[in-house]
């Protein structure tokens, strides 16, 4: 079994190596790709990304478990459609809360306009 490295305790001229070593050692399409973003901005040692099934919320949960505790809470699962844009919608905000924050502040917004004007949203 080869022993992992860990590149954070790695000198700079020891990754700087390892990169060039891993860059001549590529095809040439993939290092056309890596010309396109620029060597010095390609980083071969990144983590990779947890799968999305394990992905957590800033409270701790995935969005499946979102979804769950919602349908249960709410009562609302009698419709596989709704259930489904609920489950797609978790999915969305635990990869990038930043990218539905407009949506979830749209929502507050709206259900506001309607207490308003006494209409159940």
């Amino acid at each position: 079994m080869t022993k992992t490295l860990n590149y954070e305790e790695m000198s700079a001229q020891d990754i700087e190596a390892r990169k060039k070593f891993m860059y001549e050692k590529m095809s040439k399409r993939r290092r056309k790709f890596v010309d396109r973003m620029g060597y010095e901005n390609w980083d071969p040692f990144a983590a990779p990304f947890d799968p999305i099934d394990i992905r957590q919320d800033k409270t701790g949960y995935t969005s499946a478990e979102l979804s769950q505790l919602f349908i249960r809470e709410s009562g609302k699962h009698s419709n596989q459609e709704f259930i489904d844009q609920v489950n797609e919608f978790n999915v969305m905000m635990v990869m990038n809360f930043e990218k539905v924050r407009p949506v979830y502040e749209f929502c507050l917004w709206y259900a506001e306009h309607c207490k308003k004007h006494g209409i159940e949203p």
